[in-house]
């Protein structure tokens, strides 16, 4: 899934390699193919760029495509986006997999009204205890339960499955240099706007 840790090599299901499908327009949306967008854009903005164009905007669908996928398969789990978010930022935290709220809410972008919020759903849900901190019984902590985890792993199965299918036609070399070209482009973004990784508001 987006955002994860990277995973260990594994091996790889051998799979037929084909073309991929021309990009056009979705007969469910209407939405025009990137052509025909930037075949617009550029008769109302003559200073467009093409090729810069081709690929912002590739991104940009990729990337609404890639999190319409992630949330079915959360869905399908019984957990919302949400919920994804602080199972993920509890992992990454490491064993015994606890943080702080004011911590979670810091890392994900949210208001601790917002971070309240949501683990008082998450908690009751079994997902993740919330307890004082015995050394410090004015500190909470919030803690990964075993089925929070569970709901983790088979999230990431799930999405291992999806992108390993996502990427099916390029070579490794070709994910190789894909992935680094994106990173440059993700610091590129990052220096220029360095405060846009979270979100102020409860968007749940």
């Amino acid at each position: 899934m987006s955002d994860t840790p990277e995973q260990p090599d594994r091996p790889r299901a051998r799979r037929t390699r084909h073309a991929p499908p021309a990009a056009s327009a979705s007969p469910a949306s209407q939405e025009p193919s990137l052509d025909e967008q930037i075949a617009a854009y550029q008769r109302e903005f003559r200073d467009l760029d093409p090729q810069v164009e081709k690929v912002v905007s590739a991104l940009g669908r990729l990337n609404r495509r890639m999190s319409v996928a992630y949330g079915r398969q959360v869905a399908a789990l019984g957990i919302s986006n949400a919920e994804w978010e602080v199972l993920k930022t509890l992992v990454l935290a490491g064993a015994p997999y606890r943080q702080g709220p004011g911590d979670l809410a810091k890392r994900l972008g949210l208001t601790p009204a917002a971070m309240t919020h949501r683990i008082d759903r998450m908690a009751a849900e079994g997902l993740v205890t919330r307890d004082r901190d015995e050394s410090n019984r004015v500190r909470v902590i919030v803690e990964l339960t075993d089925e929070g985890r569970a709901k983790w792993l088979e999230a990431m199965r799930m999405a291992t499955d999806f992108e390993e299918e996502l990427l099916q036609d390029l070579s490794g070399e070709e994910r190789a240099v894909l992935g680094e070209l994106l990173i440059r482009v993700l610091r590129r973004v990052e220096h220029a706007q360095p405060d846009a990784g979270g979100r102020l508001t409860d968007l749940d």
